[in-house]
């Protein structure tokens, strides 16, 4: 039963809720695709296959109610039928198609197809409490239909039903075929009953008077009830119809059906096109008072083809009555208001394959979110003209998957859209306000729902801004810059700049002021309403640099303008000119420019304008004209005259920011460009020339990425050659098929439109499983599952048995993985010399051995010698050898029956009985332990990842935290609180601080400053740490100047003369400037580690945690039998067997159980071990954590029908030996296989005697013990398991088979840090290696080897040992002594890989160093090969890297308080104050320096503290 583990979401509900508002919540079903939902009050009811859902509004599950079961028809038509639901199966489906909840009375009413109909009505808040079961023909009977259905006016259940038509109802005959719109009671004091239609005598019913009406929606306003629908009228012409039902005064349903009129709604006869779309998709009502509009997607015969177009619906009672064409009351001809023919008011939007639509009224706008059939939301700004503005795609999903008719707005928040696509329902922000972190980021979203909080100084919905100024975007959307500028000439010849400010102010009232700073002073004239402002400009304009600095409140907005002589613009009347014009402020008039006074200011009078260019750039063809989502590089676009062309601009309709690419390559005739990632949906395409103006006319259509979806065969052989097909859509985006194990390219071709073959690649090792993904422009897409490599096949022989025409052949095969197929083999039989073909007719297995059987269609009598068969690029040579066997089993096998038998008598007259018997079993239990080591070593599986989930990466500022400050501390959280304040304001009120930060950017006073500190003997190498640590949080914003200060300072200690023994240099962090270069190199590759690197490093360690809780671990000392640290081994082990659990969890207050989870434990796991492994199997199900601590967690044993036994740590069974007790296992408890755990919180279930966790005990190590048996006699004739003699060395393979589980993971690792690609190094690395090598040159080193050091020293040893060390670090994660050994052995390899020393290994030898002996040769190989190609690449200049370190500064600005690091700083320049002077002095240090230090002391000296906030 699919829905049985959801009630688990009741007691983690919490979870789902707490999300950030970027995030989307999912709710997936797991028994077919959705086919209804509907959200009321604080809950969302979804309809999939054979369920009914109950969510809370963030989609946590809460109840599952199923819909399959046995139907029981009523005795007699007086009795109603009754649906029994069944826990699992049923021959009946109760397939609802109506969902129509009644808030007020906490009701939800469910009808759909059974039997000839059916209603229940259910609780709202737990639709698992059935109320009551009726027999009604309410909304249509068959499930394929359409219908609509609410409940209007609080009294009916209006339903608007499709008919069966054609269809056979078995049983059903009287109901009517049409279509048909009803009103049923929803109360049972109303006259017929509950779910009655009766109305007197009657059952009144507005009827279809043709077939195929299908309805689309329906609401009420007020007292009119509004329904649409799709008819096909006489003709059979598809028609919208829109219908009003008044509800009668005298609640009478007849006087209501008997009000209808109607209209019919035209779609879109407008524009050149004039194309009649007559069909009717979806529909939203527009919220807002008199008119009533309403939008809607209308399509043709092409559902691809669609408009969106708003109508004005309100009620018409004037017009002249007449027949309607289309319904009838009972079949009466209705006398109906008309014909009244509706045309758009306006068509909004013309779009590829609109399939959903939900309109939002938000202030003066008018959001629409739009839901196509290839899987995206769009969402539409219209403005208060209903002149559509912006559109923007606010979702999309990989492929193509429509979204649902409906969708739902958030009823509380607000902020949110409930979507449905195929088999999940999601909830979707309607902005990503919280993603734009600066005001012109925010400005330019042009979001409506975005706005600049001036309190809270981030971008937010304007109710989270309280009490506080709210800066958002224009009316026009189509603005693109916050201020503007122009010029005014009044009357005497005198010219003012005036500024406009498109800034739109909301929430609290805030002053409104500006500030023009020239080049030739502050200006005058000043005037200031909001929005605009003005200054009166000098006589000379030209030139002129005029800041302008407008403040809204506590919020400035800075512009930097160069003013230009509007007289001075002249030249011919090119539209460049024109432009030139416009921008500088300036008017076009008559074809010159002029000030505004009597000019025109928009743009689009320059468009009329010749270009200036002798011809207009033309475009043929682009290739190609369709890509992904993702792009497409080295597109190809071919025309005429586009000698001229610097860029290519892709604009979609209604898109306020183009998307613009530069020119690659340029013949004149051609073009090569890359086209950047964009939204699915058709683009136009023009060329930009330099004087800004965009010609041409092209499109490109942007489609769903390729998705794939299975590989087959999902194994191979690992000599490779072996032919693969992958299943994938949108096959003809794919670019690259690409195996994880190797950078070898794979050939592929494409054997139809939704497959690709290809053959696999070798591989120098099996088993393992190699990761499959498809390279799409500059993304990679993972195929789901990975490709096997196993052994290759092993043929044993053959047999040939003739026949009158032809020869069969049987190949007997060793039986395997690979499950090879007739066309994997090619077989030739050698007859007389020569190759004859064998044809394949079948493959068989049967105990061990494969049997194949081919036929060689020949006369001859020939005798086969040999087989031929060949796989892949392999060919093995079969002769006959079974003469050689039957000698073997004659002669050798009596042999060794005879020996065996001579030495059992032997020792049986040799040893006692008691002996003999005490030796075999200590040989078989040796032999067994080395036995086990041998297979795990040969079936060891490396997949050992299922569901990581999503990387827990921890962001930039507490990354850089823990590497700057490793050991924590008051001084790390010091570092990073008060991020939030003005650095303006800061400035102001702390002096000191300031003229420190301003001392700190003179790098004579920084490096003497360094050389003084460390050459105190009381300054440690801890105090030289913690000085590097915040001269980089204080330079942090400047990482340039940090960088030309570094340099300096490893240029000085290079060259000292204690540095002769260069190999020396930069290996320890024994100075300030090697724990600068240390926190420098995390800075400038955190990117690189969080897009590359840091996915290798997680899988690892997840890798290596699944790994060691394989086997046993000892819960007391954390050694386990699967490691890679033989300090961390446990030798001493027991025996143990997997015991497979059926986790219950006990969710709400009743002690109800959700569905059984599988739980793989061991016997020997301790209870807390137990509690640990359905945790890890809850979060892999699930995709989060079980919130409730560990030690509030209780587990209880199924020992019968509802009796349950707790499990605990330690009761008053547990074992004592001496005077320290065993943990107990779940051996002690005897829990057998497939048993009942369930699993408790003790803060809901509190058990009957308190314990808490022993753990908590100081002396657990001491009192306590698990595997490792105490140190104390005992009784070893009560536990003979522990009469066993066990050997550590036995047990040494287990590192082996560890290392062979994870090494897939570890080389992927590697290969990430030092491989280079695509083509480039991380910049610092490439700067840092060529300052290296540059450093060498000036130093004349020629010796290869320090620069390899060198260069080992500041990379691989400073950072990357640290990361691989220490990966809580970078991710939110907690890391065990035992894990931290594991990665030290890792790390050991890792530096070995850059050791230029060959070490010989011996038996003797650690085996931390054994374990990866053979790996590293390779390994060293290909770290020469990257130090090689970074050198050989090509330099990165001072420009580029200058801008690579501002664009890092700007990434992390405000991350860190650098005035607490200069606070920390200032404490160890006042403790070596004299020094430093000295220092300066015999730096010959100018006297304005040494006045600035004393100021600063000065500053200091006169306060406590220096104040930040």
């Amino acid at each position: 039963m699919g829905f049985a583990w959801l009630p688990l979401f009741v007691a983690l509900g919490g979870l789902w809720g707490a999300r950030a508002l970027q995030e989307i919540d999912v709710f997936p079903s797991r028994d077919g695709d959705i086919r209804d939902f509907t959200v009321a009050a604080r809950w969302v009811y979804v309809v999939t296959g054979d369920h009914l859902y109950q969510l809370n509004l963030s989609l946590g599950l809460l109840h599952g109610l199923p819909q399959r079961g046995t139907y029981e028809k009523g005795k007699n038509p007086l009795v109603s039928g009754r649906f029994n639901r069944a826990s699992e199966g049923g021959a009946s489906i109760f397939s609802v198609n109506t969902l129509a909840p009644v808030v007020e009375r906490n009701l939800l009413l469910t009808c759909g197809a059974i039997d000839c109909g059916y209603c229940e009505m259910l609780n709202l808040t737990d639709i698992t409490r059935i109320l009551s079961g009726e027999d009604y023909e309410v909304s249509r009977v068959v499930p394929e239909g359409a219908s609509v259905g609410f409940v209007v006016d609080n009294t009916y259940l209006l339903s608007a039903a499709e008919g069966p038509n054609e269809t056979k109802v078995p049983g059903c005959q009287d109901i009517p075929k049409i279509s048909r719109i009803r009103l049923f009671n929803i109360y049972n004091s109303q006259e017929g009953g509950l779910f009655s239609s009766v109305d007197g005598r009657g059952d009144p019913a507005i009827d279809a008077r043709h077939p195929g009406v299908q309805f689309v929606d329906g609401f009420q306003i007020k007292s009119t009830i509004f329904l649409l629908s799709n008819v096909k009228g006489q003709a059979n012409t598809p028609t919208v119809r829109l219908l009003w039902v008044t509800l009668a005064t005298s609640e009478s349903k007849t006087e209501t059906l008997k009000s209808l009129q109607g209209a019919t709604l035209v779609c879109c006869e407008v524009g050149e096109e004039n194309q009649s779309r007559s069909r009717l998709v979806s529909s939203s009502v527009i919220p807002g008072d008199q008119p009533v509009l309403l939008a809607g997607i209308f399509n043709d015969h092409d559902v691809t083809n669609t408009e969106l177009a708003i109508y004005d619906i309100s009620p018409q009672t004037d017009a002249k009555t007449y027949e309607d064409p289309d319904f009838s009351y009972l079949g009466i001809p209705l006398m109906v208001a008309g014909p009244i023919m509706l045309k758009p008011r306006g068509v909004l939007l013309k779009h590829r394959y609109m399939t959903s639509v939900l309109a939002v009224k938000l202030d003066n706008w008018l959001i629409v979110f739009i839901g196509t059939g290839d899987g995206q939301l769009l969402k539409l700004t219209v403005d208060p003209t209903l002149q559509a503005q912006c559109l923007s795609v606010i979702w999309k999903a990989p492929d193509d998957r429509r979204v649902f008719p409906k969708m739902h707005l958030d009823p509380v928040g607000r902020k949110h859209v409930f979507v449905a696509v195929r088999d999940k329902l999601m909830r979707v922000p309607v902005s990503q306000c919280v993603q734009h972190s600066s005001l012109e980021s925010c400005w330019n979203a042009r979001d409506p729902y975005c706005g600049w909080c001036g309190a809270l100084r981030r971008c937010s919905f304007e109710d989270e801004c309280p009490s506080s100024l709210w800066l958002s975007v224009p009316d026009d959307l189509r603005q693109r810059r916050m201020l503007s500028h122009s010029f005014q000439e009044d009357a005497e010849g005198k010219i003012s700049l005036v500024v406009f400010t498109h800034l739109k102010r909301g929430g609290a009232p805030a002053n409104f002021s500006c500030r023009f700073d020239s080049s030739v002073g502050v200006l005058g004239g000043l005037e200031h309403q909001y929005p605009e402002c003005t200054c009166l400009l000098p006589t000379v304009i030209a030139g002129l640099r005029v800041s302008v600095t407008v403040s809204l409140g506590e919020v400035d907005v800075t512009e930097e303008l160069n003013l230009l002589n509007c007289s001075g613009i002249t030249g011919a009347p090119t539209s460049l000119l024109c432009s030139q014009c416009l921008a500088a402020g300036c008017g076009w008039s008559n074809g010159a420019c002029t000030w505004t006074r009597s000019g025109a200011l928009n743009m689009s009078i320059c468009q009329g304008l010749q270009t200036g260019v002798d011809s207009l750039p033309e475009i043929f063809k682009i290739t190609p004209s369709e890509m992904s989502f993702h792009g497409k590089n080295n597109a190809v676009l071919t025309g005429r005259n586009l000698g001229h062309v610097i860029g290519v601009r892709l604009q979609g309709d209604l898109d306020c920011s183009a998307k613009e690419a530069s020119v690659r390559l340029n013949t004149g005739a051609s073009l090569t460009f890359h086209i950047p990632a964009g939204d699915k949906g058709r683009v136009e395409v023009c060329l930009l020339l330099p004087d800004g103006g965009c010609h041409g006319n092209a499109s490109l259509t942007y489609r769903s990425a390729p998705v794939c979806a299975s590989i087959s065969p999902d194994s191979t052989w690992a000599s490779g050659k072996r032919r693969m097909n992958i299943t994938v859509s949108n096959l003809k985006f794919v670019n690259e098929v690409i195996h994880s194990h190797t950078d070898e390219r794979v050939t592929f071709s494409e054997s139809s439109d939704q497959s690709l073959q290809f053959e696999s690649l070798p591989a120098d090792r099996d088993p393992f499983s190699s990761a499959v993904t498809l390279r799409v422009a500059n993304h990679t897409l993972a195929c789901p599952t990975a490709i096997r490599y196993l052994p290759d096949p092993q043929f044993t022989d053959f047999i040939s048995a003739p026949a009158a025409d032809h020869l069969r052949l049987t190949i007997e095969k060793k039986s395997d993985e690979l499950q090879m197929a007739p066309e994997d083999l090619r077989v030739k039989g050698v007859q007389g010399g020569e190759d004859r073909d064998c044809v394949i007719t079948k493959i068989e297995r049967s105990s061990g051995t494969d049997f194949i059987t081919c036929v060689i269609q020949s006369s001859s009598d020939a005798v086969v010698t040999a087989v031929k068969i060949t796989y892949g690029s392999q060919t093995k040579v079969l002769t006959h050898v079974r003469y050689v066997k039957l000698l073997f089993l004659l002669l050798v096998v009596p042999l060794t029956v005879g020996a065996g038998v001579g030495v059992y008598c032997w020792q049986k007259r040799s040893l006692t009985a008691r002996m003999n018997h005490l030796i075999e079993v200590l040989e078989m239990d040796i032999r067994n332990d080395i036995r086990q080591g041998f297979v795990d070593m040969q079936t060891e599986d490396s997949d050992l990842i299922e569901n990581v989930g999503a990387i827990p990466f921890l962001d930039y500022k507490h990354f850089a935290a823990k590497i700057f400050f490793p050991e924590g501390g008051s001084l790390m959280t010091a570092c990073l609180k008060d991020i939030s304040q003005d650095p303006r304001k800061t400035e102001k009120q702390d002096d000191g601080c300031g003229r420190l930060a301003q001392l700190l950017r003179e790098p004579l006073f920084l490096t003497s400053m360094v050389h003084t500190l460390e050459e105190q003997k009381s300054f440690t190498i801890q105090h030289k740490c913690t000085v590097a640590s915040i001269l980089t949080v204080a330079l942090h914003r400047d990482l340039g100047y940090l960088t030309e200060v570094m340099e300096q300072l490893l240029r000085a200690a290079m060259e000292q003369p204690s540095n002769g023994q260069h190999k020396m240099v930069l290996r320890r962090t024994q100075s300030i400037v090697e724990k600068v270069l240390t926190n420098w190199m995390s800075i400038c590759l955190y990117g690189f580690l969080r897009e590359s690197v840091g996915q290798h490093l997680y899988f690892l360690v997840s890798a290596l945690t699944q790994q060691i809780a394989k086997g046993p671990v000892d819960s007391v000392t954390e050694k386990a039998l699967y490691t890679l640290s033989e300090d961390w081994l446990l030798w001493q082990a027991q025996d143990f067997t997997a015991v497979k659990l059926q986790a219950v969890f006990v969710v709400g207050g009743d002690g109800q159980l959700s569905e059984p989870l599988e739980v793989e434990a061991l016997s020997c796991d301790t209870v807390d071990q137990v509690k640990l492994k359905i945790m890890a199997v809850f979060k892999a199900k699930f995709g989060f954590a079980y919130n409730i601590p560990l030690r509030d967690i209780r587990l209880e044993l199924e020992q019968g029908p509802g009796v349950f036994v707790a499990l605990e740590e330690v009761d008053r069974s547990s074992e004592v030996i001496g005077e320290v007790t065993m943990l107990n296992t779940l051996r002690h408890y005897k829990v057998p296989a497939k048993a009942t755990v369930k699993v408790l919180s003790t803060g809901c279930h509190p058990p009957l005697v308190s314990q808490s966790s022993v753990k908590d005990d100081q002396d657990f190590s001491v009192k306590y013990f698990h595997l490792i048996d105490p140190d104390v006699c005992e009784d070893q004739g009560m536990n003979p398991e522990r009469k066993k003699l066990k050997l550590k060395e036995v047990h040494l393979t287990k590192l082996l088979s560890t290392k062979v589980a994870v090494h897939s993971y570890v080389v992927n690792l590697f290969r990430g840090i030092w491989g280079v690609g695509p083509g480039k190094a991380p910049p610092a690395i490439k700067h840092f290696f060529d300052f290296l090598d540059g450093q060498a040159a000036g130093m004349k080193i020629t010796d290869p080897e320090v620069l390899h050091i060198w260069k080992t020293n500041s990379l691989p040893l400073r950072f990357w040992v640290n990361i691989l060390k220490n990966p809580q670090f970078v991710f939110d994660m907690d890391k065990s002594d035992h894990l931290d050994g594991c990665l030290s052995v890792i790390a050991q390899a890792f530096m070995d890989s850059f050791s230029l020393t060959d070490t010989k290994l011996g038996k003797h030898a650690p085996t931390n160093k054994l374990l990866y002996a053979k790996d590293i040769p390779q390994f060293k190989q290909e770290v020469k090969a990257y130090y090689k190609c970074v050198r050989e690449q090509q330099p990165i200049t001072t420009a580029e890297f200058k801008d690579f370190l501002l664009e890092e500064s700007k990434k992390h600005d405000n991350e860190f308080n650098e005035a607490a690091a200069l606070r920390e700083l200032y404490k160890f320049i006042h403790q070596y104050f004299t020094e430093i002077e000295q220092k300066l002095e015999h730096s010959g240090a100018p006297a304005g320096l040494k006045e600035q230090l004393q100021q600063v002391k000065d500053q200091f000296d006169g306060q406590k503290s220096c104040s930040w906030d």
